[in-house]
């Protein structure tokens, strides 16, 4: 998935979402190596805000990462920004907002046993026990070296070098 954001196709990955899901990819610093990593999660965007789960709870590699340093980049179809990872769970709204990146999470929600639209509250609270929900309040939109379309340069070479196969052939 981050490769295909790296070669410039990052609104094509979003382009059925109730299918695939909306899907973006999370850029943070790794608490122990200092390096850049990127991860494709899904997500809701609420009142301008990013909101992004970790299914697996605080276990996740990537949540450990980003409740160490929360400032991350978010690559989304209509940008990418740098921002402000808060876990919001234990919120009054954590719940309803879960709901809605569930909602955004297309058929991943309901391979996984939740189907949001239609679970109750209870229900979906106890199926989600561990899950946590992070806002991202974006801070500054971002253009430089290194993020989404990075490698779009393979798409003109791969043409150029088919093209040459092909008159050859």
């Amino acid at each position: 998935m981050v490769v295909l954001w790296r070669l410039g196709l990052g609104r094509w990955v979003n382009l059925w979402p109730r299918v695939g899901g909306q899907v973006m990819v999370l850029v943070n610093v790794g608490r122990r190596t200092g390096l850049r990593r990127r991860t494709p999660l899904n997500y809701a965007i609420v009142d301008g805000d990013v909101y992004c789960t970790a299914g697996f709870g605080r276990i996740s590699d990537w949540y450990k990462n980003v409740a160490k340093n929360p400032e991350v980049e978010v690559w989304l179809p209509e940008g990418w920004w740098a921002g402000t990872a808060t876990d919001v769970s234990d919120s009054q709204s954590g719940l309803a907002l879960l709901r809605q990146v569930l909602v955004g999470s297309g058929i991943a929600s309901h391979l996984a046993g939740i189907h949001p639209r239609s679970v109750s509250d209870a229900e979906l609270s106890r199926l989600t026990s561990e899950y946590r929900v992070l806002r991202i309040q974006r801070t500054e939109q971002l253009s430089r070296p290194g993020g989404p379309g990075d490698l779009m340069w393979v798409w003109p070479v791969a043409t150029l070098v088919l093209g040459v196969l092909l008159a050859l052939r």
